[in-house]
């Protein structure tokens, strides 16, 4: 079966798809990838939603490599509200 590995960067992504065997885990995928989870990233989710090494796999899946957030998002949306205000 197919699936897809994204990860990113702030202005680059990277994306590659890698046939697995039916019953496969993310492991298993990141395996046939070449890559891992180490450095700056730090997590993984299929289609957004959270996930681990040991999640299975389905036929057309994308695997995401999370990087841990900058700011907190309510942090940053006080921010831009404080920005637009003063302007």
């Amino acid at each position: 079966m197919r699936v897809e590995l994204v990860r990113a960067w702030a202005r680059r992504f990277e994306a590659v798809t890698v046939e697995v065997e039916t019953g496969a885990r993310i492991g298993d995928a990141l395996a046939a990838a070449g890559w891992a989870l180490e450095g700056e990233f730090t997590g993984l989710a299929i289609f957004g939603v959270a996930a681990s090494e040991a999640t299975p796999l389905y036929e057309g899946d994308r695997i995401e490599l999370l990087r841990p957030l900058e700011i907190d998002p309510k942090q940053a949306r006080r921010l831009r509200a404080e920005r637009v205000k003063s302007t």
